[in-house]
């Protein structure tokens, strides 16, 4: 007798939340709660980037919403595609379907109707005890809707003559005989390929990897990251290719701050190398706005740190405004990587980098104390060389710039 299964709803890779400006590592989620605890319970485990087949991922995604004996629906971080299957999901089957979210997640419409099973995230990572905690309780709510599979979705509570669709003939999961990797794996390889630096090679499988999920702005962005890391040909034609990638992601009119942080770095790269002003205009405004949905330091610190920039070629009065609204972003800067060193600092995988934006960011509003104080901190975090050497440079550029702010 073949294993149940349970096919799982929810993006992968670091996904940002935009009601609260976190990043949430989602296969975190997966790999340490959900997928454990589906094994735990004695089912099979299947997220769609598992899948193994030929074609886009839509079609395997469609047959287990349908088939699968249980779905699990991971709605964190706004997303919608994991509200919409678990929407279609609800109108095919009347049960055996459970909602989870990180705690804070803010729903978009009123979903009173339907239990959502918190957890908490710590942003790129998950604390141990509540590992434990969701993963026993996620384990034995599938052992409970399974031995007493009570009505779950709100389709079937409120339509109560409503029939659950049957096919005309039995649907079987296609399996063709030599198909394609998954796209799980797919994405692994490339990430180990740009852990080494190799960007070419990731940027080849990442393209790949586009082939089976054609939609997913997720692996676009990956493209582009890829595609100017490698400076292949050369620098100018890796950052042109990159922007270009970029712009199918719709810049001008997207809130994901990934995109926009890209496209920031992008632009910023395109102004240090041709000198025209318009690239570095194009970078403040990614960074801007960017910094006022996340509230991030990272799109922060770079805001800042261009105003600063632009002020330098600016005639008197421009500069004098874009220098007071460096200060004012520094300020909101420090404020959030202050709340960061009080909140699960020693659990986050970028210690150093929160440190040294904060070095940064009193270095660039004249506080030599603090500036001196965090600094000595941030030497203790990092963890390699590269990492001093792009702070002290990026350091060394301020100091020159707000020299200039003075003459």
């Amino acid at each position: 007798m073949s294993k149940k299964i349970c096919f799982v709803v929810m993006g992968y890779g670091v996904k940002t939340d935009y009601s609260t400006g976190r990043e949430l590592d989602l296969d975190k989620t997966y790999q340490n709660i959900v997928k454990p605890a589906v094994t735990e319970a004695g089912l099979e485990c299947i997220r769609a980037d598992e899948i193994k087949h030929s074609g886009i991922i839509d079609v395997p995604m469609y047959q287990h919403l349908y088939t699968a004996d249980v779905v699990i629906a991971d709605l964190s971080t706004y997303n919608p595609n994991a509200f919409y299957e678990l929407g279609i999901r609800h109108a095919l089957k009347p049960h055996t379907t459970i909602a989870i979210a990180e705690k804070e997640l803010k729903y978009p419409f009123d979903l009173n109707h339907t239990v959502i099973r918190p957890y908490e995230h710590l942003g790129k990572g998950i604390d141990y005890d509540e590992v434990n905690r969701f993963r026993k309780d996620l384990q034995e709510t599938i052992e409970s809707i399974l031995s007493n599979p009570n009505i779950d979705s709100p389709v079937y509570t409120y339509l109560h003559e409503l029939t659950p669709p049957v096919l005309s003939k039995a649907l079987e999961i296609v399996t063709l005989p030599n198909p394609k990797e998954s796209l799980s794996s797919f994405l692994n390889f490339a990430q180990e390929a740009i852990n080494k630096n190799d960007f070419i090679t990731a940027k080849s499988l990442f393209h790949t990897a586009l082939t089976i999920d054609p939609n997913s702005s997720y692996i676009k962005q990956k493209i582009a990251l890829a595609t100017y890391k490698s400076k292949y040909p050369d620098v100018l034609s890796s950052l042109f290719a990159a922007y270009e990638i970029l712009l199918t992601l719709d810049p001008e009119i997207t809130t994901d701050p990934e995109t926009l942080g890209l496209l920031g770095a992008v632009c910023k790269r395109l102004w240090e190398s041709t000198n025209e002003r318009a690239w570095l205009d194009k970078a403040i405004h990614s960074y801007e706005k960017g910094f006022y949905i996340k509230n991030d330091y990272y799109n922060g610190i770079n805001f800042a740190f261009l105003l600063n920039v632009r002020g330098s070629i600016s005639d008197r009065n421009d500069a004098i405004a874009d220098y007071v609204l460096a200060s004012r972003a520094r300020l909101r800067v420090i404020s959030i990587c202050e709340a960061l060193l009080e909140s699960s600092f020693d659990t986050r995988g970028d210690k150093y980098w929160i440190l040294a934006t904060l070095e940064e960011a009193y270095f660039g509003i004249n506080m030599h104390d603090k500036y001196t104080e965090i600094k000595k901190r941030a030497e203790s975090a990092v963890t390699s060389d590269w990492e001093r050497e792009t702070t002290e440079e990026q350091i060394g550029k301020l100091a020159i710039l707000l020299e200039k702010s003075l003459l």
